[in-house]
């Protein structure tokens, strides 16, 4: 019996909470550090790794809701097992933190899967580029000017990211007038050629939302994300069709049915792999996405995402945001280089997602 015939023998989660290097807020939230919550899943001698952004309780859902669900089944059959953990949340409520457990399971199962079969995931899935642009992600609206100058040229500048994005919206959209300067600063800064993008976290209202929309435009900002609330759906689908920047939402997406609901709404739909179910549910999402001719954009956690970005047709970008960029190369081995405004995942033929995670430097910081 070959390797790729095993069954999963364990399934484990750790959390680890890693403060952040400055206050950060956007228009709706303020926090000053990050949890990672670590899924690891073990067969025929091997290990596959998954993670999430979310409190540190996830972790005891992967141990006590899903564990049973995924131990003893094939290795290879993650659908089934997918399915598996989906029916057993159900009367624990399947949104938020469940949601989010169950996605690092799925994450560790996929890079379980292409790791006992030897291949680097974009291989496993099937790739339809080799390359996957990404953009800087960060400008959140506790930085005073010269911070978001330093974060943005060091995108653009240092890394020839030729797409950023800042946050507005600051306390819920009270701030307008230094929301719209800090765009103008920003623009500034990055030059009339990169892409200029913002996110308001859903701070505005409906008519703030579309009369920022005009400001922005003249600025020329081609990305507005959560203009408002991402449950209000229909002030979604006015602030895109009053507006000439592109609309985006989805980043709050725990299934399918969101996806489908929110696609009428938006002109490019947002899903995120440690939330939406995996990289399972992030490749259906694009599919949703799809269908609705609409592009996806990978939402956060860059290395989660990368190698089913480079396997969906409908792909825009990847969001190469600040915090879990920092997590990511301080806990991780294996990190991609977005030099040129792209990364390329598998380049080097590591199997899986080609990722380790560095135990013993994240020791300090583990909380579950």
């Amino acid at each position: 019996m070959s390797s790729a015939d095993g069954t999963v023998e364990a399934l484990d989660a750790r959390a680890y909470t890693f403060p952040t290097d400055a206050p950060e807020a956007d228009g709706t939230l303020a926090w000053d550090a990050t949890t990672l919550v670590l899924a690891e899943a073990r067969a025929a001698g091997r290990a596959g790794l998954g993670w999430t952004y979310a409190p540190a309780d996830a972790a005891h859902v992967v141990t006590g809701l899903l564990r049973d669900q995924v131990t003893g089944r094939p290795a290879l059959d993650i659908a089934g097992a997918h399915e598996a953990m989906v029916r057993a949340v159900r009367n624990a409520g399947r949104q938020g933190l469940v949601a989010c457990a169950l996605s690092a399971v799925d994450l560790a199962l996929w890079d379980l899967k292409a790791r006992l079969l030897e291949l680097p995931l974009v291989r496993l899935i099937g790739a339809v580029t080799d390359e996957v642009p990404v953009y800087g992600s960060g400008g959140f609206t506790t930085y005073h000017d010269t911070h978001m100058t330093a974060q943005l040229n060091g995108w653009v500048h240092g890394h020839g990211i030729p797409r950023v994005k800042i946050k507005i919206g600051e306390s819920w959209g009270r701030s307008v007038p230094r929301d719209l300067e800090r765009v103008r600063h920003a623009r500034k800064t990055v030059g009339p050629d990169a892409e200029l993008y913002v996110d308001a976290n859903g701070a505005y209202t409906r008519k703030q939302a579309v009369r920022v929309a005009q400001a922005l435009a003249e600025l020329g900002v081609g990305w507005f994300e959560e203009p408002v609330s991402s449950d209000d759906l229909q002030g979604l689908a006015l602030v895109r069709d009053l507006s000439a920047c592109d609309v985006a939402a989805g980043e709050y997406g725990y299934d399918l049915a969101y996806f489908a609901r929110m696609a009428p709404a938006v002109d490019c739909l947002q899903a995120d792999a440690t939330r939406c179910g995996g990289l399972t549910g992030w490749l259906r999402a694009a599919a949703v996405a799809q269908a609705h001719g609409l592009e996806v954009s990978g939402h956060c956690a860059p290395h989660a995402h990368a190698h089913a970005a480079a396997c969906v047709p409908n792909l825009r970008h990847l969001e190469w945001f600040h915090d879990h960029v920092r997590i990511e190369r301080t806990w991780f081995t294996g990190g991609l280089d977005p030099t040129g405004g792209s990364v390329r995942p598998g380049a080097d033929g590591a199997p899986g997602h080609g990722m380790a995670f560095r135990t013993e430097e994240a020791a300090a910081y583990r909380v579950v």
